[in-house]
């Protein structure tokens, strides 16, 4: 039996078990089969603290993992498939085989971003196409970018593109948008956004980067090109909590609710990153929770032990 196992190998499970590890409690990280999480789909990354030339997304998460795996962290490869979280040690079985028990338990699984699920998409993520405007959107200065989506995310991240871009157009499948109205106004004041109605991005064209999207007029079927530089998907994030449907307290929308920390509705379980935060979504952030989660897990094992 293990005293500490963490679910995913982002920033937040990362620092979990980095902590976790220099307190002598010996973590598994249960990788998943997408290790790494969402920077290893980013390219530079400038915005966390120390890299003052900045770091590749997939170079960052291995540095990260050798500092974990320096001082005793025990990682394993695939996907947990069932838990059971109804009293400790709480036990856990990979890939529908293995089981863990653990008297401890940190889930950092995150969230994925919901995506347009073009091969072009995929094949230019990284490369012109994004999912996070405070993440990328610095390199787009001067340039000509679209955001996908009509809700509040994608208004948010329009109106800090215009800080970089030269023009932002926002591409939305209806004829009004399902922004709050203070959102939706702030959209509308910016000289540098304007809007593509009941329009739906066909293809993202590119060899090596974004040179233009194919879109699709959903009323009359008619498709035309539009030249731009970047392509920003904003039309939501899916935390991922299924397996925790039935045992954890989630909220509307599928986010673990937690309380004084990382704490959890389950004493013993402690949630970090992205799949407890809808709001910042970035690596330090992520990192900084990881952080917490170790050491609320390092005091819960004191208590539990007298």
């Amino acid at each position: 039996m293990r005293s500490v196992i963490i679910l995913g190998s982002g920033p937040a499970g990362l620092t979990a078990a980095l902590y976790a590890a220099r307190a002598n409690l010996r973590p598994l990280v249960v990788e998943g089969l997408h290790a790494g999480g969402q920077l290893t789909i980013t390219t530079d990354v400038e915005n966390y603290p120390g890299f003052p030339k900045g770091i590749l997304g997939p170079e960052l998460i291995q540095e990260m993992r050798a500092q974990a795996e320096r001082f005793g962290t025990e990682f394993m490869r695939g996907d947990v498939t069932k838990v059971d979280l109804s009293k400790p040690p709480f036990r856990l079985w990979i890939d529908g085989e293995a089981e863990q028990r653990g008297e401890a338990l940190i889930i950092a699984t995150g969230a994925s971003a919901k995506l347009l699920g073009l091969e072009s998409e995929r094949r230019l993520m990284g490369h012109g196409v994004s999912a996070c405007a405070t993440c990328d959107g610095f390199f787009f200065r001067d340039r000509r970018l679209i955001v996908v989506g009509g809700g509040d995310t994608a208004m948010e991240e329009a109106i800090f593109l215009t800080k970089f871009a030269s023009q932002v157009a926002v591409v939305h499948r209806r004829d009004k948008l399902r922004a709050s109205k203070v959102m939706q106004d702030r959209a509308r004041k910016n000289s540098k956004i304007d809007f593509v109605w009941n329009s739906a991005v066909e293809e993202i064209v590119g060899a090596e980067h974004v040179e233009s999207v194919r879109l699709r007029d959903l009323n009359t079927g008619a498709v035309s090109q539009r030249a731009v530089d970047g392509v920003f998907v904003a039309i939501g994030h899916q935390p991922n909590t299924a397996l925790f449907q039935d045992q954890l307290a989630l909220n509307d929308v599928g986010y673990i609710v937690t309380s004084n920390g990382t704490k959890t509705s389950v004493p013993g379980v402690f949630a970090a990153g992205d799949v407890q935060d809808p709001v910042y979504r970035q690596a330090v952030t992520a990192a900084g929770t990881g952080c917490m989660a170790a050491i609320d897990a390092e005091r819960y094992l004191e208590a539990r032990h007298g």
